[in-house]
């Protein structure tokens, strides 16, 4: 097991890559550095293999997919997670495993949009972007996590053998926030700085199709992680709308002891039962929920006890 693992997720990085891998060696020179290249069409492997890097392959396209062969393959007590396009600064990686190390956080978030995010990036939609992801996240769940979208994050054993992979794509990041604050994991904040791209290196993320994908996940996980509050929404804008169609044709009765708006009234009724059905069905999928965070702790002692195991066993 690596005392520390430093996880580069590439694709068609090779302006960059060199100088990342340099930097962080002479940060954190004992650190194993994995770059796990998603089929670059340019140089990005064989420039990491010849800078010290272990480098990996992952065929199946998007950083969800990269991500999920990282966690499955590299054991180590701490992870620190990085973009490969040398928009983070390698200083303060020490400071920030320690952390993890000494088991005060269970995720590090390297915080760009409190320091230099929005006077360096250029893309307007994306500074945009991460404003109404982080304020959404942050008011569905209850959190204060000030950036979501960040590719910066150092991880505790714990976080990454517990956690379940789902996204594909750049929605990882949301998912890997919203995991660890729904699971009660030990979540920190950390301000970092933000550099913006050299020259000649693209984004590969989409503002708006990349965009959507994210609000899209949210919302998926809204449903999965908050179920009750998710249906209950639902069953109150359904009430009040089956009431407010309703109070004319009462008020009609009442007057001339006649129903004259008969389909009214019918998908009134339809929309009361459906108002209920969704109440119920968030009560019936919150309670699967509250079963499902107790697996998930028993899961986590027998992670833990592993990991106690193979300490003792070096």
């Amino acid at each position: 097991m690596d005392d520390i693992a430093i996880l580069i997720p590439c694709f068609n990085e090779e302006k960059t890559i060199k100088k990342v891998i340099e930097n962080w060696r002479k940060e954190i020179p004992e650190a194993k550095i994995y770059v796990y290249d998603n089929n670059s069409t340019d140089n990005t492997a064989s420039i990491a293999s010849e800078a010290g890097a272990i480098v990996r392959h992952e065929y199946r396209q998007g950083k969800g997919n990269v991500i999920r062969s990282m966690f499955r393959d590299i054991d180590a007590k701490c992870y620190i997670m990085i973009d490969g396009d040398n928009t983070y600064p390698a200083e303060g990686g020490r400071e920030m495993s320690n952390i993890v190390l000494e088991n005060k956080a269970d995720m590090l978030i390297g915080d760009r949009l409190s320091s230099t995010y929005f006077q360096e990036n250029k893309r307007p939609f994306h500074n945009v972007g991460n404003m109404v992801v982080r304020s959404l996240i942050n008011f569905i769940f209850g959190s204060n996590v000030r950036d979501i979208m960040t590719g910066y994050r150092v991880m505790s054993y714990d976080f990454v053998k517990s956690f379940p992979v789902v996204s594909q794509g750049f929605e990882i990041e949301t998912e890997m926030t919203i995991h660890a604050i729904d699971k009660n994991m030990l979540l920190m904040n950390k301000p970092v700085k933000y550099i913006d791209r050299e020259e000649g290196s693209s984004s590969k993320l989409n503002t708006f199709s990349d965009g959507f994908k994210v609000i899209r996940t949210i919302l998926h996980l809204f449903c999965d992680y908050r179920p009750l509050y998710f249906f209950s929404i639902i069953a109150v804008i359904l009430m009040i709308l089956s009431v407010v169609f309703f109070i004319p044709v009462f008020d009609e009765y009442i007057q001339t002891g006649l129903v004259l708006r008969f389909p009214t009234l019918i998908v009134c009724g339809f929309g009361a039962i459906s108002a209920l059905i969704s109440f119920f069905t968030g009560m019936i999928l919150q309670t699967i929920k509250h079963n499902e965070r107790r697996d998930f702790e028993l899961k986590l002692k027998e992670v833990r006890e592993w990991y106690k195991n193979n300490m003792k066993g070096e």
